[in-house]
């Protein structure tokens, strides 16, 4: 199962409370304060892994907490630290505070581990206040409260290219064709269910990763169809690529119009992101219709040369174009 937003109540452990005690020794006549101190409560971190692929072992937890610091003991023996609360994430985790909005952390490199809150602080035992106006302390500090925040961890997957196309279009056979993705693949809309990595190899030596993600329906913006939710799994690519479909009953033109569009109301920074136009199933082009109808959609696809750094033609059934995609892809993400 695909999880990538929950809500967490997560708090750092309370510091052990400092001991009140007193030495009572055989043939020791003045015996002093000999309380020790409480343990610090445990930290939480935050950990990227990259074995990790989804939120799915925060699903059904709503709190977790980092263990307690224990009490100061006699004899001036202080009490253990709390046993520190280490979550690991997959890699492109976002923490963010549920009442303010704010990112606190962003997991991005595998390994990271950063400290979120650190637990509070032991008491001290009555031996530090011992003084020559008080031989007998009777008093320790309790420890300090840990940390409580509310968070929502936010997957947003991190891939080089951003596939964008209405569903059906031929995502999932493009990535499965060009990258060592696996998507389900049918015919009917939808089959992408959830968001897929796949890595493209250009040569013998460079590659990059592609993200596919559920297709997009005029509406989405709405809540028709799938929405728009998976589109948070684009927004750090580098290069978007519209996949356009010559089958449908919408001109390529159209296509891309109602895409940018919904792009838009998702994200303004998501639309300005350059972008290439790969226009999918050409090998319908052997079809009189689809042939006829192509030539009349040209001048259309003619005005996004202006935005679009390169327009192809493709087909996943005959492997045809699949070199040409690769090559221009990886060179326009080493423009940027």
């Amino acid at each position: 199962m695909f999880i990538d937003s929950v809500k967490l109540d997560i708090s750092s452990g309370n510091g052990g409370k400092g001991a009140v005690s007193f030495r009572r020794e055989k043939h020791v006549l003045l015996g002093g304060p000999d309380g020790g101190d409480g343990g610090n409560g445990g930290d939480v971190y935050f950990i990227c892994d990259n074995n990790m692929h989804t939120l799915l072992n925060y699903k059904g937890k709503k709190e977790l907490r980092a263990k307690n610091g224990s009490d100061g003991e006699k004899r001036n023996k202080n009490g253990k630290k709390g046993e520190n609360l280490e979550l690991k994430v997959p890699q492109g985790t976002q923490i963010i505070d549920c009442e303010s909005g704010k990112i606190l952390l962003d997991l991005k490199t595998e390994g990271q581990r950063e400290l979120f809150l650190k637990g509070g602080l032991g008491g001290k035992g009555n031996t530090h206040f011992k003084s020559s106006t008080n031989q007998v302390p009777e008093y320790a500090q309790k420890g300090l409260k840990g940390i409580k925040k509310t968070v929502r961890l936010e997957l947003k997957l991190i891939a080089d290219i951003g596939l964008v196309a209405f569903p059906n279009a031929g995502k999932s056979t493009l990535i499965s064709t060009i990258s060592n993705a696996k998507p389900e693949i049918a015919n009917y809309e939808f089959t992408t269910l959830t968001p897929k990595l796949g890595l493209v190899k250009v040569g013998e030596y460079d590659s990059f990763v592609m993200a596919d993600i559920p297709g997009i329906i005029k509406g989405a913006s709405d809540g028709k169809g799938l929405g728009i939710r998976f589109l948070k799994h684009i927004e750090r690519t580098n290069f978007l690529l519209f996949l356009l479909d010559i089958s449908r009953d919408l001109s390529l033109k159209e296509q891309f119009e109602i895409l940018k569009k919904e792009l838009k109301n998702f994200s303004l920074e998501l639309s300005k992101k350059e972008f290439a136009v790969l226009i999918s199933k050409a090998d319908l082009l052997d079809d009189e219709y689809f042939k006829s109808k192509f030539e009349a959609e040209k001048e259309g696809l003619d005005e996004l040369l202006n935005e679009a750094k390169f327009i192809l033609l493709h087909s996943s059934l005959k492997k045809e174009g699949l070199d040409e995609l690769k090559f221009k892809l990886f060179e326009n993400l080493n423009k940027n």
